[in-house]
Formats: structure tokens, sequence, C-alpha cells
């Protein structure tokens, strides 16, 4: 029988690993279309470690932290969205749509430099809707003194003046930089003691293929409150309580399972 390209790695639906194996294929697709770099592979894997002890579902601290993220986006007067191959790959639309909703431009920005890999995430966000594209010219990126890696090649009309960058799937190592900048960071990361998640503002924990949809809800529910409204809901928020408690909820979920899963397998 010949092999059917187009379904030879398709998940059935009924697999109760479904969306973990699907959102796998996503990654392993964007890397041959040159959207993620190799090691983007292994970081995806090291996420999923971390979902599992989560619950691979979004709590209520996540939901609270998506919340204040929303409404700092919203508040900014030069935000900016940062991408990279991974975030491209798994959810270029709701990048798309997000962008509009909060009036934020997306700017490419890459710790791997691959040939070719601007041009195809700025063609993967053009294909999902994506109008405002800021980190594809070369020639004039500037550079941010605080960072040594590739990443410090920023747009002079994107992160070089923003007041509040959102980076999903981030290195700890531009959070630094952009906070030693004056600037206000949104991180998302699974991880909630990475650098990442201990220099943000506010740190969503919790998966990017669940938590941009939701802030894309959100978005559309909060966009037309008065600015009083919206800094309650960021005075309300302390992202070194987030954190604390989320650890203490990965605690938790660790000890109930203790008690339950042999019970599952019986």
């Amino acid at each position: 029988m010949k092999s059917n390209k187009k379904n030879d790695h398709a998940v059935p639906k009924d697999h109760p690993r479904y969306l973990s194996l699907k959102y796998r294929h996503d990654i392993i697709e964007g890397m041959k279309n040159l959207l993620v770099a190799e090691a983007g592979l292994i970081a995806h894997g090291r996420g999923e470690c971390f979902d599992y002890i989560l619950g691979e579902k979004t709590n209520e601290l996540a939901k609270k932290a998506i919340k204040a993220a929303v409404a700092l986006l919203i508040t900014a007067k030069k935000p900016i969205i940062s991408v990279n191959g991974n975030t491209a790959a798994l959810c270029s639309k709701e990048l798309a749509e997000l962008s509009k909703v909060v009036n934020a431009p997306l700017e490419i920005n890459l710790f791997y430099r691959k040939k070719g890999r601007i041009k195809a995430i700025k063609r993967q966000l053009e294909r999902a809707g994506a109008t405002l594209i800021l980190g594809t010219d070369e020639k004039m990126m500037v550079e941010i003194d605080e960072l040594s890696s590739n990443r410090r090649r920023v747009d002079p009309k994107g992160i070089k003046i923003a007041d509040v960058v959102f980076v999903p799937l981030e290195d700890g190592d531009r959070t630094e930089a952009l906070k030693k900048l004056k600037k206000k960071v949104i991180a998302v990361d699974l991880n909630p003691v990475s650098r990442t998640a201990i220099w943000a503002d506010i740190t969503i924990v919790d998966n990017i293929v669940r938590t941009l949809p939701q802030m894309v809800s959100i978005a559309k529910e909060l966009q037309n409150l008065p600015s009083e409204s919206l800094n309650k809901i960021l005075s309300d928020f302390d992202n070194k309580r987030n954190i604390k408690d989320t650890l203490d909820l990965i605690i938790q979920y660790i000890e109930s399972q203790k008690e339950t899963v042999f019970e599952n397998f019986k």
C-alpha cells in the first residue's frame, strides 16, 4: 500500500495524548519549514514536562496573570509582542489577532538566526492575518548594549522604544536586559522558577497554546474598560505572590497524584 504523506504523521483524535502529540508535530513541521530552530524541539519538550506537573490545564492563578497581562498591554503607550519560531509555529493565528485587538505590533526576534528563518516566520504570520510585523529588515536593526546574544538586534520602531514587551517562550538573558532598560515585561513560561519567570513583571505560568486564545478573548472584553478599571486589575496583581502560589499549586498537584495515580490503572 502506498504511503499517504499527508497522513503519515496524523494523530488519531481519540488518542489520549492527542493535543500533546499534535503540538509536537506542529513544532516538527515548523522546523522543517524553517520556523523553528533545532533547539526549539528541546525547549518544547522541556515545557511539556512542566505542563504535566501543572495538570495540563490553565489554573486560576494563570487566568489572573493573563488578565493582568492583557490590562498592561492595553494601557501601554508602545506595546510590542515579540515572536520567536516556536510561538509562530504553534499560535500564529492568535498572535495576529491579539496584535490587532491590543494594537501592538509583532516583532520577530530570534536567538538562532539561521538564513531564511525571519522570512519564513514573517510569511507564516502574514498567512495568519498579521498586518504589522517588525524585525524583518536586517539593515534597519539596532542593538541592545545590555545583551550579547543575537537577540540584542531589535527593531528601532519596536522593542527599542517599547514600554511594554510581551515575550512568550523567552530566554532569561533578554528578559533581564529588557528590565535593565526599564521596560515592563510580560512572560509566558511553564517553568515558574526560570530567570524569565522571576525577572518578568507579569509571569503567566501556562502553556502558550492555551494562553494566547484566552488573551485574545479577554482582550476583547477589556479593551473598552476605563483606565481606572484596568489600573485596578494591575494594582491587584503581585507577581512574586503569583509565582509562590504557583509553586504551592505544583506541590499540591504532585501530592494528589501520589494518592490517585495507581488507582487510575487498576
